[in-house]
């Protein structure tokens, strides 16, 4: 039941999506929004750790700068992207990184013959075709190849994350260290753009940006480490669905038939690629375990195992 958890925070990034539309459309810059994304989970994550006494010094800069070059320009995108689509497009572009991911693992990865990974990356294509075509105009190229970008480089952050979980850096010290990250690029931003007159409904949808994304960090986190983690990554899909939902209810973005199919399309292929990597990895664990087995062990369990 913990990997509910990831409905809400699919709720909240779809609001959190809404949001910076509502706060782009009345003259907040990105780096405002930016800035209110990361200014909460900054706070929160650091009183949280002065209070239970733990360490925010990284085990590996390494990895955290990578994670944090690829996740925030992937944030920068990805925003761009939904203040100039609709919702729901924007969304379904910025859930392709397991696209790409299976597509660099065809091409790189020594599974070039993997039949599922094949399915996943030609429905994914499909699905980005379906979605695109019936829903940009010619004025709208830029933004939907921009949250194409988003997308690949979030399969570069998820990749980077992945590694630091083995080197076992924690879930926190990973999302605090990346709000960093965004704070400051947002507050370079902002010394770029200058300051800009916001009224109070803009920056109330600049708060909605930053307490709906840290609740969903959250409830993601906790998704993630307390539920099923296959369940859990084909949950997080259901954030193009609540998208379109409110695209439909506040800019009426009614998506015709063949964009639902290309979203259908995408969350098919991310749920093949999500799928394939767990099992990969659930038989790579086997297989360690049965090599760190004594001698005579795997033997013996065979036996019990017929007796």
């Amino acid at each position: 039941m913990q990997s509910l958890w990831m409905l809400l925070a699919s709720v909240m990034f779809a609001g959190m999506g809404a949001c910076i539309k509502v706060a782009y459309e009345l003259g907040a810059s990105l780096s405002y929004v930016v800035i209110f994304r990361g200014i909460p989970s900054v706070l929160l994550l650091f009183f949280w750790t002065l209070f239970t006494k733990r360490s925010l010094r990284p085990k590996s800069w390494k990895l955290h700068f990578w994670r944090n070059i690829s996740g925030v320009t992937s944030m920068w995108l990805g925003f761009y992207a939904i203040s100039h689509l609709p919702l729901s497009t924007a969304v379904s572009l910025n859930y392709t990184a397991p696209l790409f991911i299976a597509g660099w693992m065809l091409a790189w990865g020594g599974t070039q013959r993997d039949p599922v990974r094949i399915a996943a990356v030609v429905l994914g294509f499909l699905g980005v075709v379906a979605v695109l075509r019936p829903s940009i105009g010619q004025d709208q190229l830029l933004p939907a190849a921009v949250g194409l970008a988003a997308g690949a480089l979030s399969a570069v952050a998820m990749m980077q994350v992945r590694e630091l979980g083995r080197v076992g850096e924690p879930e926190w010290r990973t999302v605090f260290i990346f709000s960093c990250f965004v704070c400051f690029t947002g507050f370079a931003g902002f010394a770029a753009d200058g300051p800009r007159e916001i009224d109070g409904l803009a920056l109330l949808a600049l708060i909605g940006v930053g307490l709906q994304g840290l609740v969903g960090q959250l409830a993601m986190t906790r998704a993630f480490g307390l539920g099923s983690a296959l369940l859990t990554a084909a949950l997080q899909y259901t954030t193009i669905i609540f998208a379109a939902l409110l695209g439909i209810a506040f800019w009426d973005d009614l998506p015709d038939i063949i964009a639902w199919a290309g979203m259908a399309l995408i969350i098919a292929s991310g749920l093949l690629s999500i799928w394939r990597t767990y099992s990969e990895d659930r038989i790579m664990r086997g297989q360690t375990a049965l090599q760190a087995q004594p001698v005579g062990a795997e033997t013996a369990t065979q036996e019990t195992r017929r007796v």
